[in-house]
Protein backbone atom coordinates (compact mmCIF):
# COMPACT_ATOMS: atom_id res chain seq x y z
CA UNK A 1 0.00 0.00 0.00
CA UNK A 2 1.28 3.63 -1.25
CA UNK A 3 1.52 6.28 1.48
CA UNK A 4 -1.31 8.87 1.81
CA UNK A 5 1.20 11.58 0.24
CA UNK A 6 2.51 9.62 -2.62
CA UNK A 7 1.85 11.41 -5.71
CA UNK A 8 1.45 8.43 -7.72
CA UNK A 9 -1.30 6.96 -5.32
CA UNK A 10 -2.96 10.67 -5.87
CA UNK A 11 -2.60 10.46 -9.74
CA UNK A 12 -4.21 7.02 -9.89
CA UNK A 13 -6.99 8.10 -7.39
CA UNK A 14 -7.79 11.29 -9.65
CA UNK A 15 -7.90 8.99 -12.53
CA UNK A 16 -10.02 6.51 -11.18
CA UNK A 17 -12.77 8.66 -9.44
CA UNK A 18 -12.54 10.84 -13.12
CA UNK A 19 -13.16 7.28 -15.23
CA UNK A 20 -15.90 6.70 -12.87
CA UNK A 21 -17.88 10.00 -12.72
CA UNK A 22 -17.66 9.62 -16.62
CA UNK A 23 -19.21 6.28 -16.63
CA UNK A 24 -21.87 7.99 -14.63
CA UNK A 25 -21.70 5.69 -11.74
CA UNK A 26 -20.62 7.88 -9.29
CA UNK A 27 -21.38 12.39 -8.76
CA UNK A 28 -18.15 14.97 -9.27
CA UNK A 29 -18.44 15.41 -5.98
CA UNK A 30 -16.95 11.72 -5.44
CA UNK A 31 -13.88 10.78 -3.11
CA UNK A 32 -12.06 7.99 -2.72
CA UNK A 33 -14.07 6.48 0.18
CA UNK A 34 -17.00 6.90 -1.79
CA UNK A 35 -15.50 3.80 -4.18
CA UNK A 36 -16.34 1.66 -1.14
CA UNK A 37 -19.78 3.02 0.06
CA UNK A 38 -22.02 4.26 -3.04
CA UNK A 39 -20.56 2.80 -5.75
CA UNK A 40 -23.46 -0.12 -5.95
CA UNK A 41 -24.44 -2.59 -8.68
CA UNK A 42 -27.77 -0.70 -8.89
CA UNK A 43 -25.90 2.41 -10.02
CA UNK A 44 -24.34 0.64 -13.25
CA UNK A 45 -27.56 -1.11 -13.90
CA UNK A 46 -29.02 2.48 -14.16
CA UNK A 47 -26.87 3.06 -16.86
CA UNK A 48 -28.19 0.03 -19.09
CA UNK A 49 -29.30 1.04 -22.24
CA UNK A 50 -32.59 -0.22 -21.41
CA UNK A 51 -32.88 1.60 -18.59
CA UNK A 52 -31.68 4.88 -19.98
CA UNK A 53 -34.15 4.43 -22.56
CA UNK A 54 -36.74 4.39 -19.69
CA UNK A 55 -35.41 7.17 -17.94
CA UNK A 56 -35.48 9.24 -21.49
CA UNK A 57 -38.96 8.10 -21.93
CA UNK A 58 -38.38 6.48 -25.06
CA UNK A 59 -39.93 3.83 -23.87
CA UNK A 60 -42.55 2.85 -21.35
CA UNK A 61 -41.18 0.04 -19.62
CA UNK A 62 -37.84 -1.53 -19.40
CA UNK A 63 -39.17 -5.11 -20.98
CA UNK A 64 -40.62 -2.71 -23.76
CA UNK A 65 -37.00 -0.85 -24.45
CA UNK A 66 -35.09 -4.00 -24.15
CA UNK A 67 -37.79 -5.54 -27.25
CA UNK A 68 -36.94 -2.19 -29.03
CA UNK A 69 -33.66 -2.97 -28.68
CA UNK A 70 -33.09 -6.30 -29.65
CA UNK A 71 -35.49 -5.31 -32.51
CA UNK A 72 -32.87 -3.02 -33.65
CA UNK A 73 -34.77 0.68 -33.43
CA UNK A 74 -32.32 2.32 -31.46
CA UNK A 75 -28.93 3.34 -32.39
CA UNK A 76 -26.04 4.71 -30.00
CA UNK A 77 -24.01 7.24 -31.79
CA UNK A 78 -23.86 5.84 -35.65
CA UNK A 79 -24.16 2.48 -34.84
CA UNK A 80 -26.96 0.38 -33.68
CA UNK A 81 -27.35 -1.72 -30.66
CA UNK A 82 -28.89 -4.42 -30.12
CA UNK A 83 -27.32 -5.41 -26.67
CA UNK A 84 -29.80 -4.22 -23.85
CA UNK A 85 -26.92 -4.52 -21.49
CA UNK A 86 -25.23 -1.86 -23.26
CA UNK A 87 -23.70 0.25 -20.41
CA UNK A 88 -24.04 3.99 -21.73
CA UNK A 89 -21.89 6.70 -20.52
CA UNK A 90 -22.24 10.38 -19.83
CA UNK A 91 -20.78 11.27 -23.00
CA UNK A 92 -23.38 8.68 -25.15
CA UNK A 93 -26.26 10.54 -23.89
CA UNK A 94 -27.28 12.76 -26.34
CA UNK A 95 -26.51 9.85 -29.28
CA UNK A 96 -29.17 7.44 -28.32
CA UNK A 97 -31.91 7.75 -30.68
CA UNK A 98 -34.10 5.95 -33.03
CA UNK A 99 -32.43 4.06 -35.84
CA UNK A 100 -33.27 5.92 -38.98
CA UNK A 101 -35.61 3.27 -40.59
CA UNK A 102 -37.24 2.36 -37.66
CA UNK A 103 -41.02 2.00 -37.94
CA UNK A 104 -40.94 3.24 -34.42
CA UNK A 105 -39.79 6.49 -35.53
CA UNK A 106 -42.14 7.30 -38.27
CA UNK A 107 -44.78 6.36 -36.05
CA UNK A 108 -43.67 8.72 -33.17
CA UNK A 109 -42.73 11.78 -35.60
CA UNK A 110 -45.84 11.39 -37.09
CA UNK A 111 -47.71 11.42 -33.36
CA UNK A 112 -45.79 14.32 -32.55
CA UNK A 113 -46.62 15.74 -36.49
CA UNK A 114 -42.78 15.89 -37.17
CA UNK A 115 -43.27 13.56 -39.78
CA UNK A 116 -41.76 15.51 -43.11
CA UNK A 117 -42.63 13.91 -46.55
CA UNK A 118 -39.11 13.70 -48.01
CA UNK A 119 -39.17 10.51 -44.91
CA UNK A 120 -41.85 9.26 -46.94
CA UNK A 121 -39.49 8.07 -49.65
Amino acid sequence: MLPAQDPFRSRMEGQMLSKLYDMGVLNSTAKLSDIENKLTVAAFCRRRLAVYMCMSKMAETVSAAVKFIEQGHVRVGPDTVTDPAFLVTRHMEDFVTWVDTSKLKRTIMSYNDELDDFDLL
